[in-house]
């Protein structure tokens, strides 16, 4: 939606001409045929696409740098000086740093540039190119950088480590980009051998700490599996946030109390489906309202306990949301 206020705030603002230009030239450029005049409307829908994506990108940035500054800090403050490698691209360039004595800020964008390849084709250009800068700004920032050495506390390291690693890469997948390459090649082999992701990251984790148990040491592979397991965990809850959402159907009799129920008790919208309810074996049939909500996992019992109390017998079916947009439903923090 265009609000007037839009318009109304284009014509107001300094430098209208540059601006207008610039909305021209970029947001309309596909839209507007060549020599035909603008219209005030769609100056309007142009400066509000423009602002939403200056905000978009501005908040990429920021969290790849965060994320950037996270995972160099987990490397220098806790991994290396131990020498624990975790899964992933991240992993392999970790075991050949401490193999070879080759500096990590060299082999991060080495061993990422055929899965920065892979991206182009699996993904698209625009995560190729942020993911090729995230890439080469962590390896930046490991190699100018100086963090200092937190502990030498072997599970200290491997959990702190893991952790810091875990939210870099978590961050800058918020952001648009990863910092890991494994993902990509991931997604490419599920689709040419019909497997999934995730057993195509576990194979690829094995062969890693295989050879880490080879060539360095049991024990450190071992630390090495506790540094994997708290970067994929902090990786999750950046990605996927504190709150699982639940998507909730109810058929009830009494579906006016349970709207009233959610708006007021809980604090939620919901939508009414007109269906049909069939049941014995003549497959009798009679018109039904159907609700359908969607709420967080802390707030389920809950509402699991208010329509209960409304009706006992209403028939509720529960569901995992991976994520929702809009709506009465509280956002995740930076949301991408």
């Amino acid at each position: 939606m265009v609000y007037f206020s839009d318009i109304h705030n284009l014509n107001i603002l300094p430098m209208q001409s540059m601006l207008k230009k610039i909305i021209i030239n970029t947001v309309l450029r596909h839209r507007v045929k060549h020599n035909k005049e603008v219209t005030n409307y769609q100056l309007a829908i142009g400066w509000r696409e423009l602002k939403i994506t200056f905000f978009s990108q501005v908040k990429d940035v920021a969290l790849i740098i965060t994320g950037i500054f996270s995972a160099a800090f987990g490397f220098k403050g806790f991994l290396l000086t131990n020498h624990f490698i975790d899964g992933g691209a991240t992993g392999i360039s970790l075991l050949i740093s401490a193999l070879t004595k080759v500096p990590l800020y060299i082999l991060l964008p080495l061993v990422n540039i055929p899965f920065i390849l892979l991206a182009l084709k699996v993904v698209n250009r625009t995560f190729a190119i942020k993911t090729a800068l995230a890439i080469c700004g962590l390896a930046l920032v490991v190699a100018t950088v100086e963090f200092p050495n937190i502990t030498n506390d072997n599970l200290l390291v491997a959990l702190f480590g893991g952790f810091f690693l875990g939210a870099g890469i978590g961050l800058s997948v918020r952001g648009g980009a990863v910092i890991d390459g494994t993902e990509v090649l991931a997604i490419y082999l599920s689709r040419k051998l019909g497997t999934t992701m995730g057993d195509i990251i576990i194979l690829i984790n094995i062969c890693i700490f295989s050879t880490a148990a080879y060539f360095l040491s049991i024990e450190i592979a071992m630390y090495s599996l506790i540094t994997y397991l708290a970067a994929s965990k902090t990786l999750d809850f950046i990605v996927e946030g504190l709150e699982e959402y639940i998507g909730v159907t109810i058929i009830s009799s009494h579906n006016d109390e349970i709207r009233q129920m959610l708006i007021n008790s809980i604090g939620r919208g919901f939508t009414v489906h007109n269906g049909k309810r069939g049941f014995g074996k003549t497959g009798e049939s009679k018109d039904v309202d159907i609700i359908y909500t969607v709420v967080t996992r802390l707030e389920l019992n809950k509402l699991k306990t208010e329509i209960e109390k409304i009706d006992p017998h209403s028939f509720v079916v529960m569901s995992s949301v991976r994520d929702t947009k809009g709506g009465m439903i509280k956002k995740r923090p930076l949301k991408h």
